[in-house]
Order: structure tokens, then C-alpha cells, then sequence
């Protein structure tokens, strides 16, 4: 679609096509569109124009005229060095987005509350919102990452982008499941990172979450994230800021010994494995929510099986209750940061995957 769109319509924000146009004013006017008026003009939501209701994504939500002259006033003072005659023109564009805002201002409500919550469709987008969010980061980075061991290939990509927010005196705190303890790349990662990140590990952590200064947050709007959406409602994010804090809390340093089960031969990861298949789950349930693959999570159950000595999941499930291995795995949550082995760090942090963070590299 972007090729197409470019070669229709070779323009920007600053000089839409009248088709355009037409589509824009009347979104504005009306507050949203369907999606099927905005087919004939792909560049409304290339240029960021339109974007995708968040209560209903058949529909089309405009970008606000004021935020559009922002934009497009940051862009003119980029470029104003090397051409002076596109001054005029976005001038021109300016007031006819100023005359749109005062039309907007009756609906001011429908305006607030798609800046405190806005749907970003495809990895650009998603991109580009996280790169802004990290370029205003001035104190703190919270994220949540789902999954397993990190590349180092992937850890070392992020290497500048992190160095950067630890130079501004960026406070970097996040959370992993047990099994990224197991990659010497994220090992490596902190080792250069130094004091300025930590990182604790969960058996499971909900879907992968990132907040800046606790003032916007990222979360994954579908399955394949292939969207996300940016949140800045003050009680959404002090909501996911609060269930942060308290995964923080239950959560051991990254170089802190896991608990001991206390019953030979079973480790702390195939009592988490027990915990989940005594609740019903499926195997790539289980792997999933502790990162691990489908094929490891069946040889941890096959272990099990064996040292428990049961001969089917159905004996196996009677072995796990009378043994106690029923419940959660046990974890020291006292929250104590004073240990060394806290110390972690952003890496191999993305969202979405293939979406590079602040001072994260891509996660396939």
C-alpha cells in the first residue's frame, strides 16, 4: 500500500489532494469515518492523518488539526535551511488546519480522548511513536518482556539506544521470565550497561508492556503485534504502573539463586510446569506463559512424570496434588533492591516484535 500510495498521492500534510481533503474535513467534522472512505485515499493514513478507533476498528478517528500543525511546524524547521519557498506553503497549510481546529472545538471531549488513547497500525507507526516517547524520556523506563533467552545479536543492537538513555540519567528497571537468566548475551548486556538498569525474573509476566516516566504507555492491540496502542490517560497508566510494581516486587534478581522445591530431583521450573498443569492447561499454554518451547516443556513434563511415578497426566495430576506441587512456585517477593545481583537492563526489549524500543533492538 505505501508504494501505491505514493505514486497516487505525491504529498504531504502540508498540501493534501482534494480528495484527501474532503475525507479529512469530514472526519473532522463528524469525529470518525468509516474505513471504507478513506480506500481511495491511502495517504490520510500513510501521513498519520487517520487512525483506527480504538472502541471500533472499522472506523477512523482524525488526528487533530492542532497536533497535525505541530507536526508539521517541527518539519519546517528541519528543513527551512535548505529551502525557504516551502515556508509559504506551510503557512498556507497552518491556517487552513487552524480554521479546522476552531470547528473541532466543540467536540473537544471526542479530541482528549483520542490523544489519551491512540491505536498505532503497522510497525512505522508503532516505530516512530516509541522513538518520540524515548527522545522525551527524562527519569524512568518500566518494561515487562514476555519470552525467553535474548539473542546477542539483537542485545548488542540496542547497546547505543540504552547508553543513550543512561547518559540522560534514565532510572531502567524490567522484568523477564526465569528462563532469560539462561542467555549469556543479556549477561554481557548488563555487565556493559553497568549500575544503571536493574532486572528481575518471574516463572510468568503478563504480555510485554513499556512506560516512560510514568506519563505514556505501549501495550499490544493484537495477536500478531502487529499494532499497539500508546496510552496516556493518567488512570491507565498509574493502573499499569501500580501492576508493575507489584510483579517488581515479586520478582527475584536476575543473578539471585531461584528457590529450592524441596523434593529431589524436581527443579523450579518443572514446579511452576506442575503449578499450571494441576490449573488444566495445555502444553503450549504452559510454554508459552514461561518462555519456553513447546518441545522443552514436554521434556520437563516427561521428568516429572518419571520422578513422580506416574505413567499417564491423569496419574500424573494425582502425584502432583499428593506431593504438593499443586500450587504456585514459592519466591522470597520481600522486594529488597540491595542485592548486586538486581542489576539488569533493557535489553533485547522491543515493542512490538520487530519494533525497536528506547535502547531496545528488534525481538523476532
Amino acid at each position: 500500500m505505501t508504494g501505491r500510495a505514493t505514486q497516487e498521492h505525491p504529498h504531504g500534510a502540508d498540501r493534501l489532494c482534494g480528495a484527501a481533503d474532503r475525507v479529512y474535513s469530514r472526519a473532522v467534522r463528524r469525529g470518525r469515518v468509516p474505513r471504507t472512505d478513506a480506500e481511495p485515499v491511502p495517504c490520510l493514513l500513510e501521513l498519520a492523518l487517520l487512525h483506527p478507533d480504538p472502541d471500533d476498528m472499522d472506523w477512523l478517528v482524525p488526528t487533530s488539526p492542532q497536533e497535525v500543525m505541530t507536526r508539521l511546524l517541527r518539519g519546517v524547521y528541519d528543513e527551512v535551511r535548505d529551502s525557504q519557498r516551502r515556508v509559504g506553503t506551510a503557512v498556507a497549510a497552518f491556517e487552513w488546519y487552524a480554521g479546522l481546529g476552531r470547528q473541532l472545538q466543540s467536540s473537544a471531549p471526542a479530541a482528549a480522548e483520542g490523544s489519551a488513547i491512540r491505536v498505532l497500525d503497522g510497525l512505522s507507526r508503532i516505530q516512530a511513536a516509541m522513538d518520540e516517547a524515548t527522545e522525551a524520556c527524562t527519569s524512568e523506563v518500566l518494561t515487562v518482556q514476555p519470552g525467553g533467552i535474548r539473542r546477542e545479536a539483537e542485545l548488542t543492537e540496542g547497546l547505543p539506544r540504552a547508553l543513550a538513555l543512561r547518559a540522560r540519567g534514565v532510572r531502567m528497571r524490567d522484568l523477564y521470565t526465569h528462563v532469560a537468566r539462561h542467555g549469556q548475551g543479556l549477561l554481557n548486556y548488563l555487565e556493559l550497561m553497568g549500575d544503571a538498569v536493574e532486572a528481575r525474573t518471574l516463572d510468568e509476566v503478563i504480555d510485554r508492556l513499556i512506560l516512560f516516566d510514568r506519563t505514556v504507555a505501549f501495550v499490544p492491540a493484537n495477536d500478531d503485534h502487529t499494532m499497539a496502542l500508546e496510552l496516556r490517560h493518567p488512570a491507565l497508566v498509574a493502573y499499569l504502573v501500580t501492576v508493575f510494581e507489584r510483579l517488581w516486587r515479586l520478582a527475584l534478581p536476575l543473578t539471585a539463586p531461584l528457590p529450592d522445591t524441596g523434593i529431589e530431583g524436581i527443579s523450579h521450573r518443572e514446579q511452576s510446569i506442575a503449578a499450571l498443569l494441576a490449573e488444566g492447561h495445555q502444553d503450549a499454554v504452559i510454554a508459552e506463559r514461561l518462555g519456553i518451547s513447546v518441545r522443552t516443556c514436554r521434556a520437563h513434563i516427561a521428568r516429572l512424570s518419571e520422578t513422580l511415578g506416574a505413567a499417564s497426566r491423569t496419574q500424573l495430576g494425582v502425584r502432583i496434588a499428593q506431593v504438593g506441587l499443586d500450587g504456585p512456585a514459592h519466591t522470597d517477593g520481600t522486594g529488597d533492591t540491595s542485592d548486586t545481583g538486581d542489576r539488569g537492563g533493557m535489553a533485547a526489549v522491543s515493542f512490538p516484535d520487530q519494533v525497536s524500543g528506547p535502547g531496545f533492538p528488534s525481538v523476532r
